[in-house]
């Protein structure tokens, strides 16, 4: 085998909690993550020296002008996590073609780390037991970043600690999605610090004080939605404590929230750190009709739909 491809998909956070400050810097979290069908393609092969080479998938508009084209990029240090772990040289050229929006909270990078780890795992370990299955998969993805495990599992899964540590999610049917992308993205520290300031300033414990701020604890309401497969019911669960922070930090925002539930959606929330924003249709034509309307509004620089929850990163 000289070259494997594995495609792999963005995510949505259906609920994320943000809790305390831990001594090692990050935020106790519980997400809800939930894996929707914007597929970055990683293709990995061995090669005389490392490389890394970054395009925009066909047709799909997304801008890689920030993602990094060299041994920065997050899929590079993947390809020397499992290099160093299997005892080979990291030599690999890495070809990655996005469709995912880049830095709109949808997790595009570490979906491609995610990919890599899989991708160099099947192009490396070729031994007749292979000593990476999928579980030390998603341990090295943790020492990557905190979506990555996620982006190597897919489906519905609840994440705590960073969100790293997984427990998949019991979900029944299919859900349509329309995400609505903004121009240049949110930085993820500056969000988290902003939520840290807004907390403060209302009065709220300090995130940074020994009691912290209020622990984070799954939305039963969501769960059972989710278990049910009820669309009204999961859009009117939908949670992020990190939205406030970023509509501070990107007020328009405000307004694109606003267009999408006043063309049906059932639920509206901005993704991750942001800035992209996530519309919840009750079903497929209502999400085509909720595209169309955010289209025509212009209040976003791309409108995509999608459907949840796909599989993690598979090899093609």
């Amino acid at each position: 085998m000289s070259a494997v491809t594995v495609r792999v998909p963005a995510k949505v956070n259906l609920q994320l909690g943000v809790g305390p400050i831990r001594d090692d810097g990050y935020h106790d979290l519980v997400n809800v993550f939930h894996a929707v069908s914007l597929f970055d393609e990683v293709t990995v092969e061995t090669a005389a020296a490392p490389e890394v080479r970054v395009q925009a998938a066909p047709y799909s508009r997304v801008s890689v002008a920030d993602v990094p084209a060299d041994q920065d990029n997050l899929a590079a240090r993947a390809a020397r996590l499992v290099a160093a772990r299997l005892g080979v040289d990291a030599h690999a050229a890495i070809r990655i073609r996005k469709a995912i929006p880049v830095a709109g909270g949808m997790a595009g990078g570490s979906a491609d780390a995610a990919a890599a780890l899989v991708a160099c795992a099947r192009l490396w370990d070729d031994r007749d037991e292979p000593v990476l299955n999928r579980a030390d998969l998603v341990e090295l993805g943790a020492e990557l970043g905190s979506d990555v495990p996620f982006a190597v599992l897919g489906g519905t899964a609840v994440g705590v600690g960073r969100g790293e540590r997984l427990t998949p999610a019991l979900t029944r049917g299919t859900f349509h999605w329309v995400f609505a992308t903004a121009d240049g993205g949110l930085s993820t520290p500056a969000v988290y610090a902003e939520c840290d300031r807004l907390r403060a300033e209302e009065g709220a414990p300090d995130a940074g004080d020994a009691g912290g701020a209020p622990a984070a604890r799954v939305s039963e309401p969501l769960m059972t939605a989710l278990a049910t497969g009820d669309a009204k019911g999961l859009g009117a669960a939908l949670t992020n404590d990190l939205e406030a922070a970023a509509l501070a930090l990107r007020p328009s925002l405000g307004r694109v929230l606003d267009a999408g539930r006043d063309h049906g959606a059932v639920g509206a929330l901005v993704s991750g750190s942001g800035p992209t924003c996530a519309f919840l249709a009750e079903d497929e034509e209502d999400a085509a009709d909720l595209a169309e309307g955010l289209d025509g509004a212009r209040v976003a620089a791309q409108v995509l739909r999608a459907y949840g929850p796909v599989p993690g990163a598979m090899v093609v």
